[in-house]
């Protein structure tokens, strides 16, 4: 029985531990994936940004980094807390739904954030750079293909499999 326990506790122990990485992971998004949006795309990327616009996306970055932070924080714990609701021999309904609403909450308020933040970035790029922020984003490959999708890739309904 004492391997058993043991088991479990190691089990849940990793759960835990691994929380943030995994939360991490679902947090991507925007350009070049991460929370950082427009911000976390690489300069040499064809979008011939000038040094001050560099400076201007990266100290843009910063801010948006250390303002998120404790709300990613927050997240990793609260996902953490989840976990181990879910892993109790008998998981309580209501403190599942009240934490799930609180990881809700916390997500919604990184989406704020990074919505904040690229349209902050977007304003610093010309109108020729960000029409190449929408080709890289699929919305220029999508008209220059001819088709229709998300990221530039065809919808697949029946008989397209």
């Amino acid at each position: 029985m004492k391997k058993v326990m043991t088991v479990a506790a190691v089990i849940a122990l990793a759960a835990v531990v691994a929380s943030p990485a995994i939360a991490y992971r679902g947090m991507a998004g925007g350009f070049d994936r991460g929370s950082g949006g427009y911000a976390m795309m690489d300069p040499a990327r064809g979008l011939d940004l000038t040094p001050e616009q560099t400076a201007k996306i990266n100290d843009l970055r910063e801010a948006h980094l250390k303002a998120i932070k404790p709300i990613r924080d927050q997240l990793y714990a609260k996902n953490g807390e989840l976990r181990l609701l879910w892993l109790a021999k008998t998981p309580d309904q209501e403190k599942i739904l009240a934490l799930q609403k609180e990881v809700r909450n916390l997500r919604d308020q990184l989406a704020d954030q990074t919505t904040a933040n690229r349209i902050e970035v977007r304003k610093i790029l010309t109108p020729e750079q960000f029409a190449k922020v929408q080709f890289y984003n699929g919305m220029g490959r999508q008209k220059a293909r001819g088709g229709a999708g998300m990221r530039g890739g065809y919808a697949r309904g029946r008989g397209m499999r």
